[in-house]
């Protein structure tokens, strides 16, 4: 696929198209290096801003840094560098790296009313769910990243990324590899440089085929997400946004759990890993007033037949 194709591709997505501007998150790898050039050729530089997140977390983080800056320099978008101070308790560095670059960028965003872009690859989509199937049992675990998700954006999430490089390449981009994403030590790295090949052993098309489900699982998603809402109107003296226990007993085990799920995660304001586990237990509270705890913050409470949920 040519360069030129590749932009045909992604303006035909949609997902950089608007009256907005957009602020992407570039770490200096291929991938966020073909990101930002598509969005300054179909937006132009003056609809695009950058942010580049410096943890200071390896030697190379200052070369990656000048990197970006030459590279927004030679497309003429505006860069915001942001230096974190590393916490002292180490704990998960990857989590914490996460959390930071999304939060800055999410400041940036609301600051100028702009959509955020990642370069999440097809690649990336096929890790990222064969990592959750592993470590955290789900229905949300087999259907991936969306691709837009309210301010963020993946224009790149059906772009492999052997298309990133050649795009690169055809472009005369230059881009920084980082090492880290070979070292055993984290988990994600061992999906990349194990599980993925493994896979392609045992069937070419494996990538194609995790894509390929994830895809009808995420349409298929719509509709369960649709006999949510439709319990969750309100009805049966239950406000909306909550539901009679006497309906949620009467409920299909699958609609229980997912109605419960919805429950925990729109307490908490963010998703509650397992809630739905839970939803026997909730069907079996007999007395008002009863609260059980969901984890992650998020409690079902039971109150004058009526079920709801409420932040701990």
């Amino acid at each position: 696929m040519s360069a030129d194709e590749l932009l045909g591709r992604v303006e035909a997505g949609g997902l950089l198209a608007g009256p907005g501007s957009l602020v992407a998150m570039v770490s200096g790898g291929r991938d966020s290096v073909c990101m930002l050039d598509l969005a300054v050729r179909m937006r132009g530089a003056e609809g695009v801003s950058a942010l580049h997140v410096n943890y200071g977390l390896r030697d190379e983080a200052g070369e990656d840094e000048r990197h970006c800056v030459g590279l927004c320099e030679d497309l003429r978008v505006p860069l915001e560098v942001q230096r974190p101070r590393r916490p002292e308790v180490t704990g998960n560095l990857q989590a914490w790296a996460r959390e930071t670059r999304y939060a800055a960028a999410a400041r940036l965003a609301e600051e100028r009313d702009a959509t955020i872009l990642t370069g999440h690859t097809a690649d990336d989509q096929v890790e990222t769910i064969l990592y959750r199937l592993a470590s955290s049992p789900s229905r949300r675990a087999l259907l991936g990243m969306k691709p837009k998700h309210g301010r963020l954006a993946r224009p790149l999430l059906g772009t492999t990324r052997e298309e990133t490089t050649a795009y690169c390449e055809e472009r005369g981009l230059p881009w920084r590899d980082d090492a880290s994403n070979e070292e055993a030590d984290y988990k994600r790295n061992l999906v990349r440089r194990d599980l993925v090949p493994a896979l392609e052993r045992i069937h070419p098309a494996a990538r194609a085929n995790v894509l390929r489900t994830a895809t009808l699982l995420r349409e298929e998603a719509e509709l369960l997400d649709s006999l949510v809402d439709a319990e969750l109107t309100g009805g049966d003296g239950a406000p909306a946004g909550a539901i009679s226990h006497a309906r949620f007993v009467e409920l299909h085990p699958a609609l229980r759990r997912l109605v419960l799920q919805r429950l925990a995660d729109g307490a908490a304001g963010r998703p509650v890993p397992g809630a739905a586990r839970f939803a026997d237990q909730v069907a079996g509270l007999t007395r008002g007033g009863s609260v059980l705890d969901l984890g992650s913050g998020a409690r079902a409470v039971l109150e004058r037949g009526v079920l709801r949920a409420e932040r701990s």
